[in-house]
């Protein structure tokens, strides 16, 4: 594992916290770290950090992320998601949307309107070390790892996937230990990640 990107990731991923929690606006971790927080530690590399985020919310999240030195990325249409970069780190925001139920739906480009699994928001607060942040529910992921292949034709089933579904299911077994404050203790590599944080974690739960 790259513990120097994981450290950086994770400085991000607080920073980006920080700046909901000014707004008002609600952030929620979905993809590898989502996982990662619901275990309670990193357990892989991880390409970029996703997150959710309300489409209404979309203008000021993105004026306090560019103050803040991130950078737009080209990508999908910007109603369905926004993409950032900050030191060297991309940061992905999928916009919702609320459909005819008040459930999340994707917000714009050509799923507009699809449903997102039920329940996808109700994930429990996620945690690794002294940072907690709002996550999707692993039922939840598990669902969108198995089923984005089925929804996106041509989208290939990524070995990764298949051990983020394993972790998640046992951890969903056993209730999730690892999850409990001072999991990331001793030799886990969590412990690592939060040293290299230090006093640059500026959101603490």
């Amino acid at each position: 594992m790259d513990m120097e990107r994981t450290g950086r990731q994770l400085r991000l991923i607080a920073e980006t916290t920080a700046i909901a929690a000014a707004l008002g606006v609600e952030v929620r971790l979905r993809g590898g770290w989502a996982m990662d927080f619901f275990l309670g530690r990193p357990t892989r590399d991880h390409e970029d950090v996703d997150w959710f985020a309300w489409s209404e919310d979309a203008p000021a999240l993105t004026a306090a992320l560019l103050d803040a030195g991130y950078e737009p990325l080209p990508g999908p249409p910007p109603g369905q998601q926004l993409d950032f970069a900050k030191e060297g780190e991309e940061s992905s925001f999928a916009l919702l949307a609320r459909g005819a139920d008040g459930g999340p739906v994707v917000a714009g480009g050509p799923w507009a309107g699809e449903p997102w699994p039920r329940g996808v928001l109700e994930g429990p607060a996620g945690r690794i070390g002294d940072l907690g942040c709002a996550i999707v529910s692993p039922a939840a992921q598990i669902e969108i790892k198995r089923m984005t292949p089925v929804w996106i034709p041509g989208r290939p089933r990524r070995a990764k996937d298949a051990r983020d579904i394993a972790r998640l299911e046992a951890a969903l077994r056993d209730g999730a230990p690892a999850r409990l404050p001072g999991a990331a203790a001793g030799g886990d590599p969590g412990d690592h990640e939060t040293r290299v944080m230090g006093e640059n974690s500026v959101h603490r739960t």
